[in-house]
């Protein structure tokens, strides 16, 4: 199904950063955007009808972590800031995922982006260990083709570990920077394609700079990733700990101290930076540096708001993320939108941030963070990926401006979405996934992990 006419739009958002409405009928030819506007069905033409539906690009999720899909709400880190809980769940956990727990974790976690209008999900993967028996890449993108959905791994890694107060902490799953260099190297041989509308795509993303790598890494790594035309990616500034460390360590803040060792520029996306000095927000917009923005998962954990809006305002490059599901339960775009909409505003004053901007961010913002031309906007000749989300449940009922009911109301629930014109959710369901079956995966991997977890210490 990569040729149809969606017709009936009465809501349209292409994505774009003025938040440009549209209305009337889309055109897919060949799995682009062949036309826009007052189209009739052409003899034998398929045909969608998006009568009351709000139609926006596929969102694009764009730091996730897939294997804490099946660590929400741990007990023992629920309650904890960012460093607790750290240590108490997924470093307490990681040694514990077989190859089975997280094929169902990152199921459960692309069914709920799907589910929620998301139609290309980069995922952070910093556990790579000589304790399993198995590549987690090859089981995350095996996942992502099940699905449909297209595919950012964000290959992690660490050279060094992060200290722990508490002794029991397993070993942290470090490589030696040759090994990990050589591993990364043969991922994206296998999986990366450089297509404007690739599929699949790999990029180099050091779990967190600050904590993980030995200075020295830094500029090899950033050679390594330019020399493979690869993107970099990490955490950073996710809370005032970055800051401090890097200023006793080296003198200088986090962005100050990666300028120095070529971990800026347009290939770069960082997620979080919650704490920024004035003048990193400018090092950020000059050197066109990406964010990757975590509303929902930076309040859970009491870690504050990034000034995204600050950098939106500069010109800088804004994306939208969902973060990991161990820090976020509700790790789901529509939740996203709607947390990126309030807190900003809670903080801020209701000038703050437009529901169009924050579109813009999951839209375009993603595919220019992830270097993805072909996707993020409804315009002729750009893929199709489509979100058509359903506006039909009584929270939208007496909404004045429709279109904006997946950003400001929260929860809209996807009723088709395609990914180049092939179809992901189908009136409103995954038609390849049995979310019973996948719910009982879920209840017995969380039983395994408990009960592993006790046996170990």
């Amino acid at each position: 199904m990569s040729d149809f006419l969606i017709t009936n739009i009465a809501q349209g958002l292409t994505g774009d950063r003025a938040g440009t409405r549209f209305a009337g009928a889309l055109r897919v030819r060949g799995g682009r955007i062949a036309a826009l506007g007052a189209l009739s069905p052409e003899q034998g033409e398929q045909v969608v009808d998006a009568r009351g539906c709000v139609v926006t690009p596929g969102l694009v999720n764009t730091h996730h972590h897939l294997f804490q899909s099946i660590l929400k709400g741990v007990p023992e880190g629920v309650n904890e800031a960012l460093d607790i809980w750290l240590a108490e769940v997924p470093y307490r956990y990681w040694p514990l995922i077989t190859r089975e727990i997280l094929q169902t974790s990152a199921r459960i976690g692309m069914a709920e982006l799907a589910l929620t209008g998301c139609t290309t999900v980069s995922d952070h993967h910093y556990i790579f260990s000589e304790r399993y028996d198995y590549d987690p890449a090859e089981v995350l993108f095996g996942v992502a083709a099940e699905f449909g959905m297209r595919f950012v791994l964000a290959r992690g890694g660490m050279t060094k570990g992060r200290a722990f107060a508490d002794a029991t902490m397993p070993p942290s799953p470090n490589e030696p920077l040759a090994q990990m260099l050589e591993r990364i190297a043969a991922t994206a041989a296998r999986f990366h394609d450089r297509a404007p509308d690739a599929m699949t795509r790999v990029a180099v993303a050091p779990t967190t700079p600050t904590f993980n790598l030995f200075e020295p890494d830094l500029r090899e790594i950033a050679g390594f990733a330019r020399n493979l035309g690869l993107r970099l990616h990490a955490h950073l500034n996710e809370n005032t700990a970055y800051a401090a460390f890097t200023q006793k360590m080296y003198g200088q803040r986090p962005l100050e101290w990666l300028a120095r060792h070529d971990w800026l520029g347009d290939d770069v996306w960082f997620a979080h930076l919650v704490d920024l000095s004035e003048r990193e927000l400018d090092l950020l917009a000059e050197t066109n540096t990406g964010m990757a923005h975590c509303p929902q998962a930076n309040a859970r954990l009491g870690s504050g708001v990034a000034p995204a809006d600050r950098l939106h305002a500069l010109g800088g490059r804004v994306s939208l993320a969902v973060d990991g599901a161990g820090a976020n339960e509700a790790a789901d775009m529509g939740a996203a939108l709607y947390s990126a909409f309030t807190l900003h505003r809670a903080t801020k004053g209701v000038g703050a941030m437009r529901p169009e901007t924050i579109l813009h961010w999951a839209t375009m913002g993603g595919a220019q963070a992830l270097d993805l031309p072909a996707i993020g906007e409804i315009a002729v000749g750009k893929a199709a990926d489509l979100a058509l989300f359903d506006l039909s449940a009584p929270r939208f009922m007496g909404l004045h401006d429709l279109a904006l009911g997946p950003i400001i109301c929260a929860g809209a629930p996807v009723k088709h979405s395609f990914v180049a014109g092939r179809p992901v959710v189908v009136n409103g369901a995954l038609p390849q996934l049995d979310l019973a079956t996948l719910a009982a995966q879920s209840r017995e991997a969380v039983a395994d992990l408990r009960q592993a977890l006790r046996a170990a210490q």
